[in-house]
């Protein structure tokens, strides 16, 4: 399953309580809501989404999925590729989504804790895994960006592709929700360290950070808060 094959602009779904939010560089209690995920997801495939970033982020933060219902109301919704992450922690959590018609799973907190899961899940189905490193301050965090690793990002990406992830998802958090432009350093070496695709995250607030995550060798690009807040349009951005 080859991902991303021109590079996208992907919308990002985030849910909690049932409800889209984008919080600020992942700090609970910073969110803004935007209201029902299943209109969020429509609305942005009718702008021309050709791939949704859906976000479960009370399972993120609790480590159990909580907005179940509204992820199998946006999978009837809408016939594009879905990508969620957010409290997938074992390997019969990702096969149910997966079998439920979920395209990709993004494995974070567990992958990091325990790689062989991105194993076990690519070798039932190929090319569905994408490990999720959020990095702070040049170190992959984990448990919703509260515990340093020590783990390098780029060499982490590695040691994914090795074990069989069909893409690396990186955040930067020291960025996120902030509108405070991207780092494009952090991608680009990630992105030299591997072969699949390499989906760029975290503090995009103009269409030049769209466009220089993209110069970086980002496959993709998830898109929060600058297109809620309507600093762009998907549109635009698609465009650039």
């Amino acid at each position: 399953m080859t991902h991303f094959p021109e590079f996208e602009v992907v919308p990002a779904v985030d849910m909690q309580d049932g409800e889209v939010v984008q919080l600020v560089a992942g700090e609970r209690g910073t969110e803004k809501t935007y209201g029902d995920p299943v209109a969020a997801a429509e609305q942005w495939v009718e702008q021309g989404a050709e791939t949704l970033h859906l976000v479960d982020l009370d399972g993120a933060f609790e480590g159990e999925r909580a907005n179940a219902e509204a992820v199998d109301a946006i999978l009837d919704a809408v016939d594009v590729d879905v990508q969620l992450g957010g409290g997938i922690r074992t390997v019969a959590d990702a096969t149910d989504l997966l079998d439920r018609g979920v395209d990709r799973v993004i494995l974070g907190t567990a992958a990091v804790e325990n790689p062989e899961i991105v194993e076990e899940i690519s070798a039932e189905y190929p090319g569905s895994v994408t490990v999720s490193l959020d990095a702070k301050d040049g170190e992959v965090v984990v448990s919703g960006w509260t515990e340093g690793t020590g783990l390098d990002p780029a060499e982490a990406a590695a040691r994914y592709e090795e074990l069989g992830a069909g893409a690396i998802l990186f955040t930067d958090v020291d960025v996120e929700g902030q509108l405070a432009g991207v780092q494009t350093d952090r991608v680009r070496e990630v992105v030299k360290a591997v072969d699949i695709p390499v989906v760029a995250s975290g503090g995009v607030a103009t269409l030049a950070d769209v466009r220089a995550l993209r110069e970086a060798g980002a496959a993709a690009v998830v898109v929060g808060t600058a297109l809620y807040e309507g600093e762009f349009t998907l549109e635009e951005a698609k465009s650039i």
